[in-house]
């Protein structure tokens, strides 16, 4: 009986939620409140009521921040295929507006720098290729979802920033060539495909040393080009990197030593710190008899603590992807 109190009770509090919820309709035909993405961002006031952007189908080439001061904002797509933010920065291109050039990490289509932003349905691309780094999307804020998307680009796709921050990924195409998922969040990618347009790496994580966690991929699928035949898993930015692929599905892209060690003289010896591990794959990609000596294959109860509430254990964050 308490049960059913409790969820009635939820389902109420959703919908009054959804009821002062604002909703901004952007549209570049003119039939909804603004015709960019980025008039309706700075329109929306998040200190006063729940805001969600609806974003109508059409190509927008626009560079995006959604600023610390828009905790909580929502932006959700149309149609992921026909809704398209999309830009073409990159590492080394002059800025207009700053005497230095680009650099990576300011290269991005879409900045998201407020926690609790939620976005679906949308694809994000960095349309610039082998001309420098480019980021599509650079997530710096806490408890961030993406749902339903597509994540589109060259090298350095997609930064998942902020040490220690949450970071959850569901059902995601993300595409790239080189460290094409990099940084420092704590960041789980669930029944998403990841995507190599090129021979070379996938991750490239700086996880924190104090960290029990960094990058959990669990249900996904690995693909790649046609002509795409060498593709490590990954390769540590930073010594205390973490990476774990679970119950995945490895393409036969992926190289049979699966992960790289990036030897650099600033850190020399990231194998004796980095902590790279797979359970339970399948897929032409996934035989692990020759993979690297310092890297791990999980047993069964060394999985088992690989679950949303005990990696999204603070602030209660695992509750909200549910």
């Amino acid at each position: 009986m308490k049960k059913i109190l409790m969820i009635l009770c939820l389902v109420f509090l959703n919908s009054i939620y959804a009821q002062n919820q604002l909703k901004i309709t952007v549209a570049q035909d003119g039939n909804g409140d603004f015709k960019t993405i980025g008039e309706a961002i700075e329109a929306a006031n998040t200190d006063t009521e729940a805001v969600l952007i609806f974003i109508k189908n059409g190509i927008y080439k626009e560079k995006l921040v959604i600023p610390s001061s828009k905790k909580g904002l929502q932006l959700k797509g149309e149609n992921k295929e026909k809704t398209i933010i999309t830009n073409d920065d990159y590492s080394g291109k002059p800025n207009p507006n700053s005497k230095r050039n680009f650099g990576t990490s300011d290269s991005y289509t879409l900045l998201v720098r407020a926690d609790d932003v939620k976005i679906s349905n949308i694809t994000i691309q960095n349309s610039s290729c082998n001309q420098g780094q480019a980021v599509s999307l650079c997530a710096k804020g806490n408890r961030f979802v993406i749902q339903n998307a597509k994540i589109l680009g060259c090298q350095d796709t997609l930064l998942t920033d902020g040490d220690g921050y949450y970071q959850y990924y569901e059902n995601c195409y993300i595409e790239g060539t080189t460290d094409f998922i990099f940084g420092s969040a704590v960041a789980v990618f669930e029944n998403c495909v990841i995507n190599s347009t090129k021979d070379s790496y996938i991750t490239a994580a700086s996880t924190p040393e104090n960290l029990e966690f960094g990058y959990v991929f669990m249900n996904c699928k690995l693909t790649a080009d046609a002509a795409v035949t060498k593709v490590f898993l990954g390769r540590p930015w930073r010594p205390y990197a973490k990476t774990v692929f679970m119950n995945c599905n490895l393409g036969k892209h992926i190289l049979p030593e699966g992960w790289n060690p990036w030897k650099d003289e600033r850190f020399p010896d990231k194998t004796k710190t980095a902590f790279y591990a797979e359970y339970n794959n399948k897929g032409k990609g996934a035989k692990v008899n020759k993979r690297v000596s310092w890297s791990h294959q999980l047993t069964k109860a060394a999985a088992a603590k690989y679950t949303l509430k005990n990696i999204f254990s603070k602030d209660d964050f695992w509750k909200e992807i549910q």
